[in-house]
């Protein structure tokens, strides 16, 4: 197992040393979108992120990497006949596991296949990075929705992205795990940016409560200076287009959750992108990164 480490950390320095250059040229931007415990809507708001920044001209693509409870399709209503399984193993490529749902948003579904990004063979790798390379230039946006709390899986998609967003709610335990999450993931890779998104607010005042908690803890015990990209109302019909399986914001345009998106996603466009002579970003960056930690 660890020959066949070294040898994909030296195909991750071959492979990326002569294009890093143009990495951030034409390459999506890769996000990851956590929560340090379930139940506080990380997926939906993956799910309505997406769609905003798509309807503001943006190209993205989401995927599916919570492995245990993965249900962004169940989300949208929609069957996933493909999945990432399918592309590791070369059954398939790209466009074949690429599904898309509501709003035509393009998503790859995960399952066992992110297990499997754990143990792939040089051969299966070198496939996987020429295809994820591939569209990788076509969009804009990468959105991967990890799983809850703090396993090896998570660690490696947060701290291999370009950004990760933290989605907590005002309950005290929910605040707790989001920070106990950024503390892990701090302690070990200091340089992971993040960003806070608060769920189910009740309003401004709430939302901005409950990030503070976790602001001023953050930089008072870790040195870290965090910021609130915003915050999402609990809004009564977010739970109805739950249950008709349709994203909020295109069931519901005009609800407070689809403002709430939409504020969010233009507060996010409105961050400077990091310049192409600073770290390695987008699809190069992220395998780069994930080769090194496996």
């Amino acid at each position: 197992m660890t020959d066949q480490a070294q040898a994909l950390r030296q195909l991750a320095s071959t492979k990326f040393t002569d294009s890093t250059r143009s990495a951030s040229r034409g390459s999506a931007k890769i996000i990851t979108v956590s929560s340090g415990k379930g139940g506080v809507g990380k997926s939906n708001f993956t799910l309505n992120f997406a769609l905003a920044l798509k309807s503001m001209g943006k190209k993205v693509l989401v995927f599916d990497a919570d492995i245990g409870m993965a249900n962004i399709d169940v989300l949208m209503g929609v069957s996933s006949r493909f999945s990432l399984y399918h592309l590791l193993r070369k059954e398939k490529n790209i466009e074949d596991v690429i599904q898309y749902g509501p709003g035509d948003l393009p998503y790859i579904a995960g399952g066992s296949g992110i297990v499997d990004m754990l143990s792939l063979s040089e051969e299966n790798l070198n496939f996987f990075i020429s295809q994820i390379e591939r569209i990788s230039s076509e969009m804009d946006y990468i959105l991967f929705d990890t799983g809850a709390g703090i396993s090896k899986e998570n660690m490696k998609f947060i701290t291999s992205a370009d950004y990760c967003f933290v989605v907590t709610t005002p309950e005290p335990t929910s605040i707790t795990d989001a920070y106990a999450l950024i503390k892990v993931v701090h302690g070990s890779y200091p340089e992971v940016d993040f960003s806070l998104v608060v769920n189910k607010a009740g309003d401004e005042s709430e939302a901005r409560q409950a990030s503070e908690k976790i602001i001023l803890t953050a930089n008072r015990f870790l040195n870290l200076d965090i910021k609130m990209l915003g915050y999402v109302t609990d809004d009564p019909f977010v739970v109805k287009s739950v249950k008709r399986q349709i994203p909020f914001s295109i069931a519901f345009p005009t609800c407070e959750a689809t403002r709430d998106v939409k504020r969010l996603a233009l507060r996010y466009l409105a961050v400077p992108v990091p310049s192409e002579s600073g770290p390695l970003t987008g699809i190069k960056g992220f395998m780069q990164r994930w080769l090194k930690r496996t």
